[in-house]
């Protein structure tokens, strides 16, 4: 009976540090969260350009190949290998880029070699024999590529971290529409070359160049809810950043009217009207956060309204950024959707 007394006490007092425990991490939880409110950021809205950089080798298609003696063989049939798929190494040596592939495929005289490839972060082994073509070299009738490019708008940066946000959304690759597993990247400024006006089911376009694009800083994550990664060029980010700001929580947010900083010119940005129709205060799993539309008579004669290239311009309400635009509605251009500025950052 005592034994059972000290039991029960012991698991009393051990009920008791937990729920203390508990609260105190809830407090301080709380405390983090509204730290995230009182943030501040300077919005950009600057068009810009990004070079990614894949984690590996990205299989894009596939083809049959024409051996020395005029045969077509599916090299890749039954080893497994599909679109989407990343190659990360050969032989056991890793794959960086597309020529290290062509190098380590060359260099196996006809014989199988071993292929690790990775689909929904799961590591694959297969073997796959490369073909010699009459012209001497070997094929794997793979389809590869290990770059993309494109532009968007910066939606804000952070001085106390030198970190930036943009997009609101990831970027995609082309052929798979797959989200891109990057290794690294650049952002790099942009020069605009023309604007494709919004239609009814033809989204339009801002288009631009990189090529010449002055480096801005690294990207380090391409993901879902935007592109993120650290400024290295200060001059040029100190050159064209907006007046500090706080980042809002969502329960801060207001149906009604709030402006956007959108660049639709190499001159520089502008300001423009738009309303905030439907907030989706619990929506924290993608970039579809708010319904907004686009008013301002100006940016609907010069754009139809939303257009690609302007993801990630910064939306303003109260003096603080709420968010950033993401999509556009095909039936409409003149609206489209929202990310939380709580979420990006």
């Amino acid at each position: 009976m005592f034994k059972k007394k000290i039991t029960v006490c012991i698991l009393l007092v051990f009920i008791i540090s937990y729920v203390l425990s508990f609260n105190a991490a809830v407090s301080n939880q709380s405390i983090e969260v509204d730290n995230v409110y009182r943030k501040k950021v300077y919005p950009i809205g600057r068009v810009v350009g990004l070079k990614l950089y894949t984690n590996g080798v990205l299989v894009v298609g596939m083809s049959e190949v024409e051996d020395e003696y005029g045969n077509t063989i599916e090299t890749y049939e039954n080893t497994g290998i599909k679109e989407g798929d990343m190659i990360k190494s050969v032989n056991g040596k890793t794959i960086n880029n597309v020529e290290e592939l062509i190098n380590e495929v060359n260099k196996s005289n006809g014989d199988d070699i071993s292929i690790k490839y990775e689909r929904n972060k799961e590591e694959i082994y297969t073997l796959i024999k490369p073909i010699k073509t009459n012209r001497g070299d070997y094929m794997l009738g793979l389809w590869v590529r290990d770059a993309a490019a494109g532009i968007g708008t910066m939606t804000f940066y952070d001085e106390s971290s030198s970190k930036f946000a943009a997009l609101g959304h990831g970027i995609d690759d082309i052929d798979t529409g797959n989200l891109l597993n990057i290794s690294n990247g650049e952002i790099v400024t942009g020069k605009i070359v023309s604007i494709v006006k919004g239609k009814e089911k033809n989204p339009g376009e801002i288009r631009g160049t990189i090529d010449e694009g002055e480096t801005i800083g690294n990207v380090e994550n391409n993901t879902n809810l935007g592109v993120y990664g650290k400024v290295t060029n200060y001059n040029y980010i100190n050159s064209v950043k907006l007046e500090e700001v706080d980042v809002a929580g969502r329960n801060q947010i207001q149906i009604g009217k709030a402006k956007i900083y959108c660049q639709l010119s190499n001159e520089g940005i502008d300001e423009y009207e738009i309303e905030i129709k439907k907030i989706y205060r619990n929506n924290s799993q993608n970039n579809k956060s708010m319904l907004i539309k686009v008013t301002d008579e100006k940016l609907i004669n010069l754009t139809g309204g939303i257009i690609p290239g302007m993801s990630g311009t910064p939306i303003i309400q109260n003096e603080k950024i709420v968010g950033a635009i993401t999509n556009v509605l095909l039936n409409d251009p003149t609206q489209g959707y929202a990310i939380f500025a709580d979420m990006m950052f």
